[in-house]
């Protein structure tokens, strides 16, 4: 897919990865809509527009069937149809599973998972009426290997991998494309609050012997939404962390 000029939808996108994906996308020619669960920052929207692009903002929890499918409908009518969807929005909830609460539980898979389905299923309408599109998912190496007391996400993120595939196969006939990033351990606001001995044991786990950067994952996404034949598929954005055959 050429990117110029094409609209990109993606949320959870004012700080950290999904920040980096939408600076990434606006340096290619794309109009970019912001998205938060809060108001967002008119700072963000005019640094975006300094690529030459347009950017709107719509805000809303994306775990809200209703809300999800509102905020779509609010972009379509500002900036027309939604060429590019990034499920980026995500928490996390970290316990072991003997402590860990149904609610604990059930609000990281709602947003996580939930809100990639909500997400989805109000954008892929139009695309298949235009039969064409890209959709990219945000999943983890944790929802492909498991992590420690990561029980809620890992079992989110698995999901996510198994939702891409399942819609990759139903949306194939009309041209449209749904693909995963997976990425490993990545320079954050969420990673920088890690202790540096945790850091260190991370680090020994990764073959290529560093944390990823943000726009490492942004360079996947652009590729993946470029790709007219590739789809069904996870790219681990991870060092190397896990190897598949």
């Amino acid at each position: 897919m050429e990117l110029q000029g094409k609209n990109v939808l993606i949320t959870g996108s004012t700080r950290g990865i999904g920040w980096g994906l939408a600076q990434a996308f606006a340096k290619e020619g794309c109009n970019i809509v912001l998205n938060g669960r809060g108001i967002v920052d008119q700072a963000l929207i005019e640094e975006i527009e300094g690529n030459g692009v347009r950017c709107v903002a719509v805000s809303g929890d994306i775990a809200e069937f209703e809300r999800a499918g509102e905020m779509v409908k609010e972009v379509e009518t500002t900036l027309g149809p939604i060429d590019i969807l990034i499920n980026n929005a995500g928490i996390t909830n970290d316990k072991l599973v003997l402590r860990m609460t149904g609610e604990d539980f059930q609000k990281v898979v709602d947003i996580n998972l939930g809100g990639t389905f909500n997400m989805t299923q109000h954008v892929l309408k139009k695309m298949m009426k235009q039969r064409r599109g890209a959709i990219i998912n945000m999943a983890s190496v944790s929802g492909l290997m498991g992590n420690l007391g990561q029980a809620n996400y890992a079992a989110s993120k698995a999901g996510v991998v198994g939702f891409t595939k399942s819609v990759a196969r139903e949306a194939a006939s009309r041209g449209i494309t749904v693909n995963a990033i997976a990425p490993g351990f990545i320079e954050t606001d969420m990673t920088a609050c890690l202790t540096d001995k945790v850091k260190e044991a991370a680090t020994q786990n990764i073959p290529l012997q560093r944390f990823g950067q943000v726009a490492e994952v942004a360079q996947a996404a652009i590729f993946l939404a470029k790709s007219p034949y590739i789809t069904g598929q996870v790219l681990n954005v991870d060092g190397g962390m896990v190897m598949q055959g």
